[in-house]
């Protein structure tokens, strides 16, 4: 299956579009629901843009919890649900949080659908200066980043999640609470769609780009969770938290590239509809070249025909033809061809000079013979 995927078959439209068609089949095969509206009213009854998959391994047997796992390695965009029991344990106030003072970092291991609660607390110098909570993994491992906020009742209340997204050799997901608006990149959006249309693919790749629910905190301790996101392993991870205050000149170019790209996101929807117009143009002067040129090529056939008519075989052969059928000859000789063969006296009267020349020469020789004998 592998050798399917888009990323290596860039020049095999066929192959690209094998893979596209098994993870859209999968994703309709893994939820109940859309399987439900295929069997009922077929193709017409999914919503294109609602094709992004989120499933719930708990529900998923090993066979299909298999199929994801292969799945997401090939790079199909499968989003997981957090596992209720997660919530639930949050909610109760049940789960055990651990200390990450600022500046600070931890690695652990998660095991699949469970978490790891760490708690943040930040004075208000670090709170007005900004501050951020970043996952890494070496191991490439699936997680999400969580936070929850306090509930009334005294459990925490799931507010953001981030889920990983791979990044140079590692996996990772961070969350940037600096007084302004930031963005993450949900990759799975419109990620189906995309997939049909290379170039949509890159017209629709800053599309993903959406605004933070939360963009600072309050001084207090904050609760975030690593959630192991695996299919089968646990989870390797590193968490970290720090302040800001001595990052100023890289949140200024975070501040700046952000700006940049919302930019560039109006200035791709602009491009698009010029780029479109520009494609169906050039199809059809494309499709006016191969007329044009097949026109072409048959005008010069037909000139190139009519100079081959003027050939003086074809006109001995045609002027013979029509000598003779004005002379009442159907032989179509040619007129001296007919006068020799019709003139036999002539000819006899040519050769008999010839035959009377040679024996007045002949005579000569033999009188001059008979007097020098004499």
């Amino acid at each position: 299956m592998d050798r399917y995927h888009p990323d290596k078959n860039a020049s095999n439209p066929e192959a690209s579009e094998l893979f596209k068609e098994v993870a859209y089949s999968y994703s309709i095969l893994s939820d109940p629901e859309k399987r439900r509206q295929y069997d009922s009213a077929g193709f017409e009854a999914l919503d294109a843009e609602g094709m992004d998959m989120e499933i719930d391994l708990s529900n998923l047997g090993t066979v299909n919890t298999m199929f994801a796992a292969l799945f997401s390695k090939l790079g199909v965009p499968i989003k997981t649900t957090i596992s209720a029991n997660v919530l639930e344990e949050a909610l109760n106030g049940t789960v055990t949080v651990r200390p990450l003072p600022i500046g600070t970092s931890v690695s652990g291991k998660v095991d699949k659908q469970c978490a790891h609660f760490f708690g943040v607390t930040i004075n208000e110098q670090q709170a007005e200066a900004g501050v951020v909570v970043r996952v890494t993994s070496t191991a490439q491992s699936k997680f999400k980043l969580l936070y929850f906020e306090q509930d009334v009742n005294g459990g925490y209340g799931l507010a953001l999640q981030e889920d990983s997204e791979k990044t140079g050799r590692v996996t990772s997901a961070g969350m940037y609470f600096l007084h302004f608006q930031v963005y993450r990149m949900d990759s799975t959006v419109n990620a189906l769609a995309m997939a049909k249309d290379p170039e949509a693919a890159f017209f629709k790749r800053l599309e993903g780009l959406q605004p933070c629910e939360v963009s600072e905190l309050k001084a207090g301790t904050h609760i975030f969770a690593v959630y192991g996101d695996n299919f089968f392993k646990t989870a390797t991870y590193t968490i970290e938290a720090l302040c800001v205050k001595s990052y100023e000149e890289t949140t200024e170019k975070l501040k700046d590239i952000e700006a940049q790209i919302l930019r560039k996101r109006n200035e791709l929807r602009q491009f698009e509809t010029e780029y479109r117009k520009a494609l169906a143009r050039f199809q059809e002067v494309t499709n006016r070249y191969s007329q044009e040129k097949q026109s072409v090529d048959e005008l010069l056939k037909q000139r190139d025909n009519i100079h081959s008519s003027f050939s003086v075989t074809r006109t001995v052969i045609t002027s013979g033809a029509a000598s003779g059928l004005s002379n009442g000859n159907g032989s179509g000789k040619f007129p001296g061809e007919d006068s020799k063969a019709e003139s036999p006296g002539e000819d006899g009267g040519s050769d008999g000079k010839d035959k009377s020349a040679k024996k007045k020469w002949f005579n000569l020789n033999l009188k001059g013979s008979d007097k020098k004998l004499g």
